[in-house]
């Protein structure tokens, strides 16, 4: 006997275990709590590769509100503890890692350089930039969230590595008419697209901000430009399909484990690299 997925009881389990997402699927038999966070994730995400699912249902977790709340609460156990830096998402599919070691291995190819701009959207914590830094990546950084608690937080964390004059955090609304940072060598989102499709916000001739990502994405890059991406929402094919634009096309893909439900192979998390053409 099977069900549908109950989205409100996904979103607690979004809350309560890693934020790591909340669509719809079906299952059989056993009841949610008796699944791990990742195996949940797992289920949900064959599933969804068997329809187009780019179409999400909105959520709290898509509005400003929402993150405002999670990384005041965030810069508050950071005061009580420094060495407390709050998520790293995706932590159990180690994608941070891989995204690092990603950009290592092509160093050299296109404008992947040691010294390369970067721009992390919906940086968060910062903590993809910081592990960026460490891993000998000294170009300039910026992070941009429209959380201005986020980008408190990443601050704070900066000063406390005493770089905060090398990696630079600001808040913004990346889909604002008049934003423009510049141009980068490398933009990055890890997860900012996902919580942006939860938002269900709608734009100039009845467009969502999914709708116009790309095009947003492609303003942000020079010609042999990169954008790396990594999302827990959407299969690599949907990704593709809507990063896409005339001038911003699939580059590479990063390989995660493999899994299969009912004769169906998936993964849980994907990651794709384009490059401005």
């Amino acid at each position: 006997m099977s069900r549908s997925l109950d989205t409100e009881k996904i979103r607690d389990d979004f809350e309560a275990k890693n934020h790591t997402t909340e669509l719809q699927g079906s299952y059989s038999g056993r009841s949610l709590s008796s699944y791990s966070n990742t195996t949940l994730r797992n289920y949900i995400k064959v599933h969804k590769e068997m329809e187009d699912t780019t179409k999400l249902n909105t959520s709290k977790l898509g509005t400003k509100e929402y993150w405002d709340n999670f990384y005041n609460l965030e810069r508050k156990n950071f005061e009580e503890n420094s060495e407390d830096t709050g998520e790293c998402w995706f932590d159990d599919s180690d994608a941070e890692r891989k995204m690092v070691a990603f950009l290592t291995e092509h160093i050299g190819e296109y404008k992947i350089q040691n010294d390369a701009s970067m721009l992390d959207l919906g940086t968060g914590n910062g903590h993809l930039l910081f592990e960026l830094y460490e891993n000998e990546f000294n170009g300039p950084m910026l992070g941009v969230d429209y959380s201005e608690q986020s980008v408190a937080f990443a601050r704070e964390i900066a000063k406390s590595k005493d770089i905060e004059s090398t990696i630079k955090f600001s808040q913004a609304d990346i889909f604002e008419n008049g934003w423009n940072p510049g141009k980068f060598d490398i933009v990055l989102d890890k997860g900012t697209l996902d919580a942006i499709a939860l938002s269900g916000i709608k734009l100039e001739d009845d467009k969502t901000v999914v709708d116009v990502y790309g095009s947003i994405v492609e303003n942000l890059l020079e010609k042999d430009s990169i954008f790396l991406i990594t999302s827990c929402n959407f299969t690599q094919e949907e990704l593709i399909k809507t990063v896409e634009t005339d001038k911003l096309k699939c580059w590479e893909t990063i390989k995660y484990p493999v899994f299969q439900f009912g004769g169906v192979k998936g993964s849980s998390i994907c990651s794709v690299a384009f490059v401005k053409q």
